[in-house]
């Protein structure tokens, strides 16, 4: 489970509402980072791998951001509900299996077992963070609120978890999130 070294140096865990633009902050990071340094974690990957498998179908699709996803999201939810009831850590260990680099960015943390189980496995080195943005700045990157979605506990599970260790505000002003990510970098390198 660990990388080699005994585990990461420092474990961050995102959050945010959908369109918040949480992949747009990790992946940014990770590119001043470089993958050598940083992994990208997605909870959702191995949840998406194991729900095609058992339904018969395409991954890559239920990957990207198109209607295809859009169609399966809210029965997907429900199953994934389901398997976590019986295993709350099952999607968590699957996403750090085999993952060697010493900074790990959790991109999509959606409930509080998430957070509690990277809590018992990795608290010494890691840090929450909160990813905002305006309901206007979501709609202009294309959500539209879906009920069974965006009001259920895969979206709103962590909007009461209280004092995250980060928040970077993503409502589109490029030059104040830089100032963000920067900040969270210099805490990276403090662990290099």
């Amino acid at each position: 489970m660990a990388p080699v070294g005994g585990g990461p140096r420092l474990v961050l865990l995102f959050s945010g509402k959908r369109k918040s633009g949480k992949d747009f902050v990790t992946e940014a990071l990770q590119s001043r980072l470089g993958a050598d340094v940083c992994a990208v974690l997605q909870l959702s990957r191995p949840l998406k791998k194991q729900y095609a498998q058992e339904h018969g179908l395409d991954f890559q699709r239920l990957l990207d951001a198109s209607a295809y996803k859009e169609a399966y999201r809210r029965d997907m939810i429900l199953w994934s509900e389901q398997r976590r009831q019986a295993d709350p850590g099952f999607f968590c260990r699957k996403a750090v299996e085999g993952v060697s680099q010493p900074v790990w960015l959790v991109s999509d943390a959606r409930r509080m077992s998430d957070v509690r189980w990277f809590q018992e496995a990795f608290g010494p080195v890691l840090q929450t963070v909160r990813v905002v943005a305006s309901e206007q700045s979501r709609q202009q990157r294309g959500w539209v609120f879906t009920p069974g979605v965006d009001d259920v506990e895969s979206e709103c599970g962590l909007d009461d978890f209280g004092d995250f260790d980060w928040v970077i505000e993503n409502h589109g002003d490029e030059r104040h999130l830089q100032e963000q990510l920067e900040n969270l970098l210099e805490l990276v390198r403090s662990r290099l």
